[in-house]
């Protein structure tokens, strides 16, 4: 277990460097400088990053000008005809209809709250992390305008998904340190609660290792990873999300 934690120490620290994400899609909020705006791109470019990654950076700036790039002021301001702006957008199964309700929510949304956080937390209060995606996801959808359609592009661990995309995008609000790569925006759900986004690269790597055991990659395996991470870093178990995808990008495993 110390050399695990060597190792993987060394290559979090390695890889959580910008340098490293440029052609990473958190180079999408990073090109903006107002916290909502790092808020709603930062959830787009979450929710559209499947794919290769040349394309969502692209579609997220397509995105983005369609927002005449200023993201938050176009969602609180809109009229029904900056609308039309967004008809006709598509990244592989997330259509215009998905986009017009994204955009609704967060109208809604930003109509009575100052941060996205807020979404992910219960009265103000965060309690867990599976209480903070189940509630936002609930949330997010309760409303009679929902398309059936659209949920598929938002998880929850009520359906036993690992929500890569939805924990991708905590841990680049949530995570606070001086490499310059997450924001550390969001100071009320603790940096220690954060679950590592399991996508394939980090799924290989934590499977050669021994840090998942189950067959399946659900939300049941996100948490076994997340226990076995915090062995590693109680405070701060995500950052190992930078030295396992790394390790697969190097093809170590």
């Amino acid at each position: 277990m110390i050399k695990l934690k060597e190792l993987l120490d060394e290559k979090a620290d390695y890889y959580n460097n910008p340098s490293f994400v440029i052609d990473d899609p958190i180079s999408i909020p990073h090109s903006f400088s107002g916290k909502q705006d790092k808020e709603i791109m930062g959830f787009f470019a979450a929710t559209l990053a499947w794919g290769q990654r040349k394309t969502i950076i692209n579609k997220c700036k397509e995105l983005a000008v369609r927002f005449d790039n200023e993201p938050y002021k176009f969602i609180t301001g809109h009229g029904e005809e900056d609308l039309k702006n967004l008809l006709g957008f598509k990244h592989r199964t997330f259509n215009d209809t998905d986009l017009l309700y994204f955009v609704d929510f967060l109208y809604r949304f930003y109509n009575e709250n100052d941060s996205l956080e807020d979404a992910f937390l219960s009265n103000g209060r965060f309690i867990s992390m599976e209480d903070s995606l189940v509630g936002f996801e609930y949330n997010f959808f309760n409303s009679p305008d929902a398309p059936l359609r659209t949920r598929k592009h938002v998880a929850t661990p009520a359906r036993n998904s690992a929500c890569k995309r939805l924990n991708m995008y905590l841990r680049w609000m949530v995570r606070d340190d001086d490499k310059g790569v997450d924001f550390g925006l969001w100071k009320r759900i603790p940096q220690s609660s954060l679950i590592c986004p399991i996508d394939v690269h980090v799924d290989r790597t934590a499977r050669k290792l021994g840090l998942i055991t189950r067959k399946q990659t659900d939300w049941k395996t996100a948490l076994e990873l997340y226990e076995n991470l915090r062995l590693l870093d109680n405070d701060d178990p995500a950052k190992y999300d930078f030295a396992l995808f790394g390790l697969s990008i190097e093809k170590v495993f």
